[in-house]
C-alpha cells in the first residue's frame, strides 16, 4: 500500500554521446532524431495527471526532452545536472580503463570532477524538495541524467550512492519513486514507451 508521494523520474532522450557511450555532464549537447522521438513518445505516458512541481536539468538534452514531452513549464534547477566527470568528460569506460584498469564511475575516481558523495549532497536537496512539495499537492516529475538520476533513486531509498551502480537507466526512460507504507522504495524503473533503445 502506497501512503506517501509518488515522483517520476525521466531520463532525457538520446544525444550522440549518450548513443556511443560518451561521459557526458556539462557539455550541452542536443538530442538526436530518435532522441526527440522518443520524448515526444513520452507525452501519452505522462499526461493525465495533475503534478505539484515539474522539474528540470537546465541542460538543453533534459530541458528538450521536457518540452516536447509537454512540459516546457519546466522550472530549472542546478541540482538536478549530470555527474561532472571532470577530465573524463567526452571519453568511454572502455578507454578510460585503458589507463585505469577496472575503472567505472561507480568506484574509480573523477579526476577534476565531482565525487560521488558530492552529487549525493545535491540528490539530498532535490529529495528534501520533491518530499515536501509532493507532500502537500501529489506527484512531481523530474527530468534529469542518467548517473544523476540512479544516485537521487539510491539516496531516496537512503542507500549510499554507489548502489545508482546497480540500476540501469536508459535514454527516454520512465521510472517512480514512492513508498510501501512509510518506507521509501522504487516502484517501477526504467520503463520505456516505443521501440526499446540502443544498449550502448
Amino acid at each position: 500500500m502506497a501512503t506517501g508521494p509518488e515522483v517520476i523520474l525521466v531520463r532525457h532522450g538520446e544525444t550522440e554521446w549518450s548513443r556511443t557511450g560518451r561521459h557526458t555532464s556539462r557539455t550541452d549537447l542536443p538530442l538526436t532524431g530518435a532522441g526527440e522521438r522518443r520524448a515526444r513518445e513520452l507525452r501519452s505516458a505522462l499526461a493525465g495527471r495533475a503534478y505539484a512541481l515539474v522539474l528540470s536539468s537546465p541542460l538543453v538534452r533534459a530541458r528538450h526532452t521536457a518540452e516536447l514531452a509537454g512540459f516546457g513549464a519546466a522550472e530549472l534547477i542546478d541540482d538536478l545536472r549530470e555527474l561532472e566527470y571532470g577530465e573524463y568528460e567526452g571519453r568511454t569506460t572502455p578507454e578510460i580503463q585503458q589507463d585505469v584498469p577496472g575503472w567505472s564511475v561507480w568506484i574509480g575516481l573523477l579526476p577534476g570532477g565531482e565525487t560521488l558523495d558530492q552529487a549525493a549532497v545535491r540528490a539530498d536537496r532535490v529529495i528534501e524538495r520533491l518530499r515536501s512539495a509532493a507532500a502537500t499537492a501529489g506527484a512531481v516529475l523530474v527530468f534529469g541524467h542518467g548517473h544523476f538520476l540512479r544516485i537521487l533513486a539510491a539516496r531516496w531509498c537512503g542507500l549510499p550512492p554507489q548502489t545508482g551502480a546497480h540500476l540501469v537507466l536508459d535514454a527516454g526512460s520512465v521510472s517512480r519513486l514512492g513508498y510501501e507504507r512509510a518506507t521509501p522504495v522504487i516502484r517501477t524503473w526504467n520503463v520505456t514507451v516505443g521501440p526499446a533503445p540502443d544498449p550502448r
